[in-house]
């Protein structure tokens, strides 16, 4: 079924699923700082809002709307500053 998952006290949601061909996850982030590590590669598309992201070894951060997408290589940590309620899709590969 689902698993929801809860991090930064409350201030980020999600739901992971089996997508048709990826493990997923479904979320939303409140306005804040936040720093992600990953396990394995992850495609992120935002579906509403905006995240502005600062991925390993970049030097600029970069904003990425509604309808854009980002890819994060696995066993790495990225940062993600959101200044409105944000909601996002995660594949992992």
């Amino acid at each position: 079924m689902f698993t929801v998952n809860e991090y930064f006290e409350g201030k980020v949601k999600s739901i992971a699923f089996q997508g048709q061909k990826l493990p997923s996850t479904v979320g939303v982030m409140a306005p804040g700082d936040y720093e992600f590590g990953t396990s394995q590669k992850e495609v992120m598309t935002v579906v509403s809002g905006a995240l502005n992201v600062l991925l390993p070894e970049a030097v600029n951060w970069k904003v990425f709307q509604s309808g854009e997408s980002f890819t994060v290589a696995a066993n790495v940590v990225f940062k993600v500053q959101v200044e409105t309620d944000t909601a996002y899709l995660c594949t992992y590969e």
